[in-house]
């Protein structure tokens, strides 16, 4: 650490003054008032001399500061060698610039250059505090992005997961339904061949139960044929022309409710079923039962005849649901008993 030395202890002296150069006895004549100029007064040399600066406030200031030190110097001299008490050591702090300042003629050019470098220095470290304030931003930047990159590497991922998942459960959406479906349509078809199978055993049961009205026929005439030769302008039975004399069973168990002349369809005879169905055989030859006659399936009635509005021997069968005055196709019925004509 630097520090200006200490004072020169005066001398003890007594009966002398101390004036600007020496001393002198108090019986010489005085030498009159010194004022110092710059020409009067030789430079300090050593640590003492002050280094001239150029430019600042903060040389000016230290240039006044050293001649101050001097000054005080001096006068702790001359106060020491008036009062004659013992010298006072006067230390000096360090002080930035101070030290250098008062020094030696190199000391000061070392001085200078290293007020010329402060702001060579401060212009690095301003360059270099601002390219690493520019890296730090670049790498928080970076930072950034690389994390913004991630969360949209891990929706992408996430959307291509859902996709598949969302494509998984249609898939077994679709596996489910095509399941069920076949299932249903199995399940109809196996209903469907059970009722088909059930009702042919029905109708075979009929069968047994229901007859054709005769045999050696051959079918000469269906319901709802148009024509001149019908009343009505359309047929309304089923005609199977056999031979006259062939025989005429009853279809099925049931009673006679008629038996006679009926003009355009000669002799008929009419069977009432159980269920109120009325059965009409016309055309006759002859008939074999009376009214109120209770009848079984296949007993015989009467006989294949041309009587009536004919051109020709056949047995002319109506069907009539419920004793109503139109009738049905006779040939669904038939079939709708287990019967083919």
């Amino acid at each position: 650490m630097a520090s200006n030395p200490p004072a020169p202890e005066a001398p003890y002296a007594t009966g002398n003054t101390l004036v600007y150069g020496g001393y002198r006895a108090d019986d010489e004549a005085p030498l009159g008032e010194w004022n110092p100029t710059a020409e009067s007064v030789a430079p300090v040399r050593g640590r003492h001399r002050v280094a001239k600066q150029r430019g600042g406030g903060f040389a000016r200031s230290s240039t006044v500061l050293g001649v101050g030190v001097i000054a005080a110097v001096s006068a702790g001299g001359m106060a020491s060698a008036n009062t004659g008490k013992p010298p006072v050591s006067i230390s000096m702090p360090d002080l930035p610039g101070v030290g250098s300042l008062i020094s030696d003629d190199d000391s000061a050019a070392d001085t200078a250059t290293a007020f010329s470098t402060v702001g060579e220095t401060t212009t690095a470290g301003t360059a270099q505090g601002t390219s690493d304030a520019g890296e730090a931003l670049r790498s928080r930047i970076l930072a950034q992005a690389e994390v913004q990159q991630d969360q949209i590497d891990t929706r992408a991922a996430q959307a291509v997961a859902d996709a598949a998942d969302k494509e998984a459960r249609d898939a077994a959406a679709k596996a489910e339904k095509d399941a069920q479906a076949k299932a249903k349509a199995a399940k109809e078809k196996a209903e469907a061949e059970a009722a088909k199978k059930a009702e042919a055993e029905r109708l075979a049961e009929l069968a047994k139960q229901f007859t054709l009205p005769t045999s050696s026929y051959t079918i000469t005439g269906t319901f709802g044929q148009a024509g001149s030769l019908w009343s009505s302008g359309y047929h309304t039975g089923l005609d199977f022309a056999a031979p006259t004399g062939t025989l005429i069973k009853a279809i099925h168990s049931g009673t006679i409710t008629e038996a006679g002349w009926a003009g355009s369809y000669g002799y008929r005879t009419i069977l009432t079923l159980d269920d109120g169905t009325e059965l009409w055989f016309c055309h006759q030859s002859s008939i074999s039962v009376s009214v109120g006659q209770k009848v079984a399936t296949g007993d015989v009635i009467g006989r294949v005849g041309a009587t009536g509005n004919v051109t020709g021997a056949h047995l002319h069968l109506e069907v009539h649901p419920g004793g109503q005055a139109d009738g049905i196709d006779p040939m669904a019925w038939l079939r709708s008993k287990g019967l083919n004509p």
